[in-house]
């Protein structure tokens, strides 16, 4: 399956376009990518889901064929309090003021951001192999910095790391999709050559770059004021992560993941899949089932 009968759609709620497909029926399902990849990772999981939902899939500013507004000095137009602000008002824009979001990898970021600043807006929210923002910067260590080098490699000032990432694209692409866990075959070639081209654009580089500096100082930042101002997440939540890769180990004197989320939202329920980093794209069918189960309880 693929994105074959998906509407191609491209709004600009913001100023900044914003490329998507969209097609389905039923309650309306926003899903977000992480890095390095596009809306593309859905291709397998979004046809299975399209028969219950309304599945909206699309590209995050800075990424795939989405805009890239200029930044500030404090990284502000790449927080995922603004990447959020721009998801909720494309969905609004699409005629769906509430809704359910689910976001793998940075995706997760800006989806759980949405449900902190938009309660009103999402009905559900699932996570997929992902601990908040703060959770991860304040556990980090030598397995952390060494295991999840985009986070501190992306984060340095320019243009270093821009200029690392245009001089070898294809190199982040191979290392990123082959050391997380999830095996060659899962990517075909023409997948590969997919995500290289949406990552050799040096606007969208820097783009990508911003997002990370932001995830080091805003997010950070954001999460750390809710936690302090006691702001929890209203709506049930979904925690699927990767059994392969670090979240089922790192935190477990913490409690593993649930706990982390626990802390975070009342109502939560989930569990490791046993696939690697990327497994919407590893093991679409069973991605499909734990979150049509989960968004089959809306409303």
């Amino acid at each position: 399956m693929t994105f074959d009968d998906f509407a191609t759609i491209e709004v600009s709620p913001k100023g900044t376009p914003v490329f998507l497909r969209q097609h389905g029926a039923g309650p309306p399902l926003l899903l977000l990518h992480g890095f390095p990849q596009t809306h593309l990772m859905w291709r397998f999981v979004a046809p299975l889901l399209a028969s219950r939902f309304t599945v909206v899939c699309p590209d995050l500013r800075g990424y795939g064929r989405s805009g890239c507004p200029p930044s500030a000095p404090d990284h502000g137009p790449y927080a995922k309090r603004a990447m959020a602000e721009e998801m909720a008002s494309v969905m609004e824009q699409l005629g769906f003021p509430r809704f359910a979001v689910a976001g793998h990898d940075r995706g997760g970021r800006v989806a759980y951001r949405l449900a902190l600043d938009h309660p009103e807006r999402v009905d559900r929210l699932a996570v997929l192999d992902i601990v908040p923002t703060a959770d991860a910067w304040e556990r980090a260590d030598k397995r952390f910095a060494l295991a999840f080098w985009p986070w501190s490699l992306l984060a340095q000032p320019q243009p270093l790391p821009e200029r690392l990432i245009a001089a070898a694209p294809d190199a982040i692409i191979d290392d990123a999709l082959s050391a997380w866990g999830s095996p060659p075959r899962a990517f075909t070639a023409d997948v590969r050559a997919a995500y290289t081209a949406a990552l050799s654009d040096p606007v969208h580089i820097h783009a990508i770059c911003e997002e990370y500096r932001a995830a080091a100082t805003l997010d950070h930042a954001h999460d750390a004021t809710d936690r302090h101002a006691g702001r929890h997440i209203a709506c049930p939540v979904l925690a699927l992560w990767s059994g392969k890769g670090a979240l089922e180990t790192w935190y477990a004197e913490s409690g593993g993941p649930l706990a982390i989320w626990r802390a975070w939202a009342a109502d939560v329920s989930g569990q490791a899949l046993d696939a690697g980093h990327f497994f919407p794209e590893e093991i679409p069918e069973v991605t499909a089932d734990r979150l049509g189960e989960f968004f089959a309880r809306l409303g």
